[in-house]
């Protein structure tokens, strides 16, 4: 086979149903073949969207997503993506095209060396100068991507290495000597972990992403309920533990529920599953769970100690380290943590998520989020653009379930929530599938209402539009006494932006309208573009100022 069949069947090999992509010279051998092949292609408008594209598709299935670009600007082009993925921990495979292997060094037209440019944002990289060594590549590529920690991993291969011709064999199985992931706790390490929790009265439990990336999520509640312990769960791990469930605290840090900052300040034993002490988690280090010992889980044994000092540090697999608690759990264990319990409950009734009604005939963005909720049940998967509305989003819709919640947590890309919305969409066709986007962040790949268009793939996009930068404009407001620098946004007539696509859209004036304007979203049978004006200046709170402790919070206090 020539080197584009032989990658492409390699990707059939994998299992790859769905590419995210655009083309170009470097890789039309690639796309010749793909032209036949049973692989569905979703051509996006913008290279960085074929990215995040793929990535939601990842997050929403815990599969590998896959995307494709041409050498040099499309390849760059990718990299904002892959860096999202990367931050967030999830599982891709970016292919580019690149030059004859004779041009590579020589600043052929279209050249970048994205080895270099993408070697400290992928798992692992590979320009491939042989084409009898493509299969593996490919193989070895996928393992990386979704085994461990999860990854992207890139594969760059020139346009010569495509049109070569070698024999086709695919591997069955990877060993890599340098590479063996520990999935197994220590047995050692848990039986001092419970004698930690055996004495432990005021214990938290903190999900972070790697629960999710784990399918943790049943063992993480199985685990709680045996401690009797309330359970925080970070941006990237909302889903790892139920929001309705009575032990839940919500989202610790910088924008947390004052619950949880408490609980975590106050508590004497934190269990970290899958989390990596990000500072809008932690906030001022020396002031974080102060009094806690720490038992941390990950499979990524430089996530651990690197931001905070853990006690108990235990190297493994999330889900299968909490059977292995719950497998080694004392006869003798009994709980003391009923009066922890009867405090948690008191600040949760003392000082819950809320907004005001009455100082605005404006709609309130809180409103908007609770009411998709509401009318959903919970049970759409909700991806978000970066600011303010990832924040209300993460707040006022609960999520019960894991890989329904997708943003960009670590490397917060504005840009990222509308495409990774039409890959989830298209991996779970039978699930509602929402944008909640910024008026800013909206506007970073609102190209991609032609591949909405294009495929009819059914999102529903719900702007929350304030004209303003809204995250940055309440910084200003708050520590730079309002003086709104480059903040403020003249926008397009977005209702009439989705019509030139041929997308139903709406606009939306008072809160009056709120509940009706939802109902007409999520009973179009096809993509709807809904303008929400709300407040302008309306902040999200509480909010842990940079630098600060998390129980010094602005807002939200009673």
């Amino acid at each position: 086979m020539k080197g584009a069949q032989i990658l492409i069947e390699s990707l059939r090999k994998e299992g790859v149903e769905v590419m995210f992509g655009y083309p170009g010279g470097s890789v039309i051998p690639l796309f010749d073949f793909l032209y036949d092949a049973p692989i569905r292609f979703f051509l996006t408008r913008h290279e960085q969207a074929a990215a995040h594209a793929a990535d939601g598709y990842a997050r929403a299935t815990g599969k590998t997503g896959v995307c494709v670009a041409t050498s040099g600007p499309g390849a760059t082009n990718l990299t904002t993506g892959i860096a999202t993925a990367h931050m967030d921990s999830v599982p891709m495979v970016a292919i580019t095209g690149q030059v004859k292997t004779s041009l590579i060094g020589n600043d052929a037209f279209q050249e970048a060396d994205m080895i270099g440019i993408t070697r400290s944002i992928t798992k692992h990289n590979y320009l491939v100068k042989r084409v009898e060594d493509l299969a593996y590549t490919v193989k070895e590529a996928f393992y990386l991507a979704n085994s461990g920690r999860p990854g992207p991993v890139l594969i760059d291969l020139p346009v010569d290495v495509q049109l070569q011709d070698a024999e086709f064999e695919y591997p069955e199985r990877i060993h890599m000597r340098t590479y063996n992931p520990t999935q197994e706790g220590h047995p050692g390490q848990i039986k001092k972990a419970w004698k930690l929790l055996s004495s432990a009265k005021k214990p938290v439990v903190v999900v972070g992403g790697g629960a999710l990336a784990s399918g943790a999520h049943e063992e993480c509640v199985k685990f709680a309920e045996a401690l009797k312990a309330p359970v925080s769960t970070t941006l990237m791990g909302l889903g790892g533990f139920p929001s309705s469930h009575p032990a839940s605290l919500g989202m610790p840090g910088m924008h947390g529920t004052v619950y949880a900052n408490l609980a975590v300040t106050e508590s004497d034993l934190l269990i970290s599953v899958g989390c990596r002490f990000d500072d809008r988690v932690t906030g001022k280090l020396t002031a974080f769970a102060p009094d806690a010992k720490i038992i941390h889980i990950d499979i990524d044994p430089t996530s651990i100690s690197k931001n905070i000092h853990v006690d108990i540090p235990i190297v493994g697999d999330a889900k299968k380290v909490l059977k292995q608690f719950l497998d080694a759990r004392p006869e003798s264990f009994q709980p003391q943590t009923d009066a922890w319990m009867t405090q948690i409950k008191e600040w949760k009734e003392k000082h819950p998520l809320k907004y005001s009604v009455t100082d605005s005939p404006k709609i309130k963005p809180q409103h908007v989020i609770e009411e998709l909720y509401r009318q959903t049940k919970g049970e759409a998967i909700i991806s978000t653009e970066v600011g303010q509305n990832q924040m209300w989003a993460a707040q006022f819709y609960r999520y019960d379930h894991p890989r329904h919640f997708l943003s960009s947590g670590g490397l917060g890309t504005m840009g990222y929530g509308f495409p990774a919305a039409i890959g989830a969409k298209v991996a779970r066709p039978e699930k509602e599938v929402i944008v909640i986007a910024g008026d800013g962040s909206i506007q970073m790949n609102i190209q991609e209402l032609a591949t909405l268009s294009t495929y009819g793939v059914n999102v529903k996009i719900v702007i929350l539009n304030n004209h303003y930068l809204g995250m940055v404009r309440q910084w200003q407001e708050i520590f730079y006494k309002r003086r709104y620098s480059a903040t403020p946004l003249k926008n397009p007539d977005f209702v009439k932006v989705a019509q030139g696509y041929g997308i139903h859209s709406l606009e939306v004036h008072s809160p009056d309208k709120v509940p009706g304007a939802i109902r007409d979203i999520l009973g179009h049978d096809g993509p709807v573009m809904a303008d929400f004006r709300i407040a302008e200046e309306e902040n999200v709170f509480p909010m842990v100022p940079a630098g600060e402790a998390i129980n010094r919070m602005i807002g939200g206090m009673a």
